[in-house]
């Protein structure tokens, strides 16, 4: 019989941080981030990472794994995250995967061999100097499924499908077949776009009354501003504000802006994995009502 894996996704600002606890803490589990820039030690705020109180005790895995020089890549998050689960597993406790960044997701989900895929980075600094329209343009002649999958203004992931290719790993990113080594149980959570954008402008808001700008401005002071690492949304806006490109009230409206685009674009990737069994807060009266509907979700299939 296959081990089971739970597994909450969804767009930011969903409530999956506080779901997923909910959950660990009723059956048993240990949490596995699958959030891209949570893996960053000096990134804090502007991540939304869960901080002691919000985690109610319950181990946290794949946050703060590295400083935010260190270059990062899905296989190296493929590799520790099953490790984490296994680990999870021998100790007779429930992994539960928790996050919104897709390809970290899908990492887990479905059979990605990385270990062709070569970083190079010569090609990536060619690439990294065309604009984003030349970039998709070039990759839906090379690979139209990545192109027509990949948004137009993601420079990152169109710079790193094109370094796949360029390496021969062509099957990286298929997501056809299906990991079968786990039963994973995958939840995911939505709500009415207007509430869903009315919690984001009140994330962002937060974030800002809870010291952005002062988190940015300290690794801003110490680190070159064209890592990668800072290009994700909260940083690179507030950076724009720091060089003076803007003012910290228009910094603070593309945040929002960006982070209803990045939104839309997380439901848009999940929405193509009929695996994951939706959970709609506009159809609850509340969180807690949407979290005892999963929670029986869960049980049933545990």
């Amino acid at each position: 019989m296959k081990e089971r894996v739970i597994v909450i996704t969804g767009p930011t600002a969903s409530g999956k941080t506080r779901l997923a606890v909910h959950i660990a803490k009723n059956i048993g589990g240990e949490i596995v981030s699958a959030d891209s820039m949570q893996i960053y030690r000096e990134m804090n705020i502007g991540t939304a990472k869960p901080t002691i109180e919000e985690m109610q005790g319950i181990p946290h895995y794949m946050l703060d794994e590295v400083s935010i020089q260190s270059p990062y890549s899905v296989a190296l998050y493929q590799k520790k995250a099953f490790s984490h689960i296994r680990d999870i597993l021998r100790r007779g406790k429930v992994p539960v995967v928790a996050g919104g960044t897709g390809l970290y997701i899908n990492s887990l989900l479905f059979k990605l061999d990385f270990t062709k895929t070569i970083r190079d980075e010569e090609y990536r600094n060619a690439l990294e100097k065309l604009p984003v329209e030349e970039l998709h343009a070039r990759l839906g002649k090379l690979d139209d499924r990545a192109a027509a999958r990949i948004h137009k203004n993601d420079k990152k992931r169109l710079i790193r499908r094109l370094e796949i290719l360029k390496s021969g790993g062509d099957g990286a990113y298929d997501f056809r077949e299906k990991n079968e080594s786990f039963d994973f149980c995958c939840v995911g959570v939505k709500m009415d776009r207007n509430e869903l954008y009315k919690r984001i402008e009140e994330r962002v808001d937060s974030m800002i009354r809870g010291g952005l700008a002062d988190e940015v401005k300290e690794i801003y002071g110490k680190y070159p501003a064209n890592l990668i690492s800072l290009k994700a949304i909260g940083y690179k806006e507030i950076i724009g504000y720091l060089e003076g490109l803007c003012t910290l009230e228009e910094a603070v409206a593309d945040i929002k802006k960006n982070t209803r685009r990045f939104a839309k674009r997380q439901l848009t990737w999940f929405n193509n994995d009929e695996r994951i069994k939706w959970f709609s807060l506009s159809e609850y009266t509340g969180p807690e009502e949407l979290q005892d509907a999963v929670m029986q979700y869960v049980c049933r299939r545990v």
